[in-house]
């Protein structure tokens, strides 16, 4: 689904603009980027969290030569999906 397409979706089940409903989506992301990028988790109930991971240095392997490397320390995005979320997506869990 594009953005487009959300915007329209979210437009017709709440009966705002389409206009309102971009701006608010593009407030939202603006809002998540920059919460994270301070390295604050933000967690949406029933969708997940968005959080900043700090990645320690290490030594790993070139796979062609088989020469160590020393890859730096660095930051990632991470985002873990909510329980609720992955039970509606892919069903419950049998154990």
């Amino acid at each position: 689904m594009t953005k487009a397409q959300l915007v329209t979706k979210l437009a017709e089940s709440s009966g705002v603009s389409r206009k309102q409903i971009g701006d608010l989506l593009d407030a939202l992301v603006e809002t998540i980027v920059k919460s994270v990028k301070k390295g604050e988790a933000v967690k949406i109930p029933g969708l997940g969290i968005f959080r900043l991971r700090r990645m320690k240095a290490r030594v790993g392997r070139n796979p062609q030569t088989g020469e160590e490397i020393k890859i730096p320390a660095r930051k990632k995005v991470g985002f873990s999906v909510a329980k609720t979320f992955k039970e509606q997506v892919l069903g419950k869990a049998t154990k």
